[in-house]
């Protein structure tokens, strides 16, 4: 599946994404990050923190939006795709605000973080996360209830 993108998306468009995207990823200014990644087609939110080394999804960006008050930490990754042998997967991601997300971190094509939450590090987040949670792990779960007990 991975070789036919082509079809699903322009190759100028991949060109431009991996342009505005990786020069985002070692950026040290946030506000500079914030700008590239709008000028993908994401949507990003008011103070918006993105760690060094965050990477979004090449592909669909502009499935991709992150609320108010947001921090994405170091070499975290969203994906809007998933390009399997036989078949794909395309599904926006949504990050409410008021959300951390840990240090290298993986959010897949169609999830919701909920407001308030708390996702640790080196999660995997491939199914929604209500809001007010810790959450974490491979595959996440929910840790605690409230992520400011």
């Amino acid at each position: 599946m991975l070789q036919y993108w082509p079809k699903y998306v322009s190759p100028l468009r991949v060109v431009w994404n991996f342009l505005c995207i990786y020069l985002a990823k070692y950026s040290p200014s946030l506000a500079l990050k914030c700008f590239l990644y709008r000028l993908t087609g994401a949507k990003i939110g008011r103070n918006v923190s993105f760690g060094l080394a965050v990477v979004l999804d090449v592909f669909y960006p502009h499935l991709i939006t992150v609320e108010d008050n947001v921090v994405l930490g170091y070499n975290s990754v969203i994906l809007c795709h998933e390009f399997l042998v036989r078949e794909g997967r395309i599904g926006p991601v949504l990050i409410e605000r008021n959300v951390m997300v840990g240090a290298n971190s993986t959010i897949l094509a169609g999830v919701t973080i909920g407001a308030n939450s708390e996702v640790s590090a080196m999660s995997l987040v491939n199914q929604d996360v209500p809001p007010g949670v810790l959450a974490g792990g491979v595959p996440v779960r929910v840790i605690r209830a409230s992520a400011h007990s």
